[in-house]
């Protein structure tokens, strides 16, 4: 099992944002962290990327702990951010070399890793180019191909398709699907319901700061008496409820 959170609670001063938080997301598997704005779901990746100190309970990759071992604790986990997060003075090639340094790996088999996905994404002629000046699509295509190329055990991934065009977002659920082959685990954070329920395994609802419900779409749809709905239908009828609406 790549990642455990149990019974998390956290936020940004005494007040919790986020209460009494259990999910998991198992080898080989896709779980689409879904929730109105300002459910938590960003204060919920924070913690476990270790930006933020939980106030109680436990958060584990591969059984390990960041307070344990902080170091492998991170070099365990890739993360997309929502917003792309590039160095103004730092070419293409440095952001890659940056990269190999921080997780130990030679930048040789780095740049080896990373040309499938420079192709891919039109991104193999501007090495010597800033990413600062690319488009903000751009920019989001180098934060995944950082991310991709490290070969974490868990992969992050926060709004992914914002501002990607409709070919990228395509291109982007096969990686996906191709890290889930390979048994790596993958939790994503989005409002693009179409997309998530084509590549994950299960959802994670929050609502509030804590889980209003989880499971597979199957489940989903029985425990809301939703016969064969689909993860729009089960989201519109949740988010309309009044007590749903009103209480965020």
């Amino acid at each position: 099992m790549s990642l455990k959170v149990a019974e998390l609670t956290g936020g940004y001063t005494r007040t919790p944002v986020i209460k009494d938080i259990s999910f998991e997301v198992d080898d080989g598997e896709i779980v689409g962290l879904i929730g109105l704005n300002g459910a938590g779901k960003s204060t919920t990746i924070k913690h476990i990327m270790g930006l933020m100190e939980p106030f109680s309970g436990t958060i584990q990759v591969d059984g390990l702990t960041i307070k344990e071992d902080p170091m492998n604790y991170r070099k365990k986990i890739a993360f997309v951010p929502e917003t792309p997060m590039v160095y103004r003075s730092l070419t293409l090639k440095e952001h890659l070399e940056i990269t190999a340094m921080a997780y130990d790996i030679p930048f040789e088999q780095l740049v080896e890793r990373a040309k499938p996905l420079l192709e891919l994404f039109r991104l193999d002629q501007r090495m010597d180019w800033f990413p600062d000046d690319f488009s903000k699509g751009m920019k989001q295509k180098v934060m995944i191909t950082l991310a991709f190329i490290i070969d974490a055990t868990l992969l992050v991934i926060d709004e992914p398709f914002v501002g990607l065009d409709p070919i990228a977002i395509m291109d982007l659920e096969q990686l996906l699907l191709q890290e889930k082959k390979k048994g790596h685990s993958i939790l994503m954070s989005t409002h693009v319901l179409s997309n998530a329920e084509k590549i994950c395994d299960s959802f994670v609802i929050l609502h509030n700061g804590q889980i209003f419900a989880k499971g597979t779409i199957e489940e989903l749809s029985q425990q809301f008496q939703l016969e064969d709905a689909d993860l729009d239908t089960i989201y519109r009828y949740v988010s309309q409820e009044e007590w749903f609406r009103y209480d965020a």
